[in-house]
């Protein structure tokens, strides 16, 4: 039981580092004066997800077991698909990173930058959804009952969706827009801004999908 608790201690802190590190990640390499800075968050947060899955074996571990309900078969879609980004992510990072001499790579390195910047913005809603999926959690730890935290929740989302749109989010997700663009004259603040309210979108409209899965059951 001591030990349950201290795993779910470790858990919170884990998920907010993992969740900055995104956003900051979403970036690319021009918010550090050196790509190797980039690429060693990303190396971070690659760890930090073989830490989430340990302190989460016992999912993995049930999933061959019992029956698939709707709110599961959603659950599974999306942790899926952040894995798939998570490893897509990691491949193609490594062909990219500094230390990996670039004769290995060859005609390769084109494919990695593609694949990166494609699984990184697939991963980024994944992960959104994801925390979507744990917001009856983060609602209860946080206190965030009554009508004033929906409302700031419900205008965030509202915002969300313009972000989602004048960053170009959707373009990089289907291979439209083949280079990332950072728009430095709306700055690295509302770079920041925007990105948190794409989470906050995605997460509400994942966690009230899953409430009305679960309903229906």
């Amino acid at each position: 039981m001591a030990e349950k608790m201290k795993l779910n201690l470790l858990r919170m802190p884990l998920d907010i580092l993992m969740t900055l590190l995104s956003i900051i990640l979403m970036g690319g390499t021009v918010l550090f004066p050196d790509d190797r800075i980039h690429q060693i968050c990303g190396i971070s947060l690659i760890v930090l997800w073989v830490v989430h899955i340990v302190l989460n074996r016992r999912w993995y571990s049930s999933l061959f077991k019992g029956k698939y309900q709707p709110y599961r078969i959603m659950q599974l879609v999306v942790n899926c698909g952040v894995l798939i980004c998570a490893l897509l992510l990691m491949i193609s990072g490594l062909l990219m990173a500094w230390f990996i001499p670039s004769d290995w790579v060859g005609g390769a390195l084109g494919f990695a930058r593609t694949t990166h910047l494609l699984a990184s913005h697939w991963y980024y809603i994944f992960m959104a959804f994801h925390i979507g999926l744990h917001g009856a959690m983060i609602v209860n730890k946080m206190k965030l009952h009554g009508i004033t935290p929906r409302v700031i929740c419900m205008f965030v989302s509202l915002y969300g969706v313009y972000a989602f749109i004048i960053r170009g989010v959707w373009k990089y997700m289907f291979g439209l827009q083949q280079f990332f663009f950072f728009d430095f004259e709306r700055g690295y603040m509302l770079f920041v801004l925007d990105y948190i309210s794409i989470i906050v979108l995605f997460g509400t409209v994942s966690y009230y999908i899953g409430k009305l899965l679960v309903k229906r059951v």
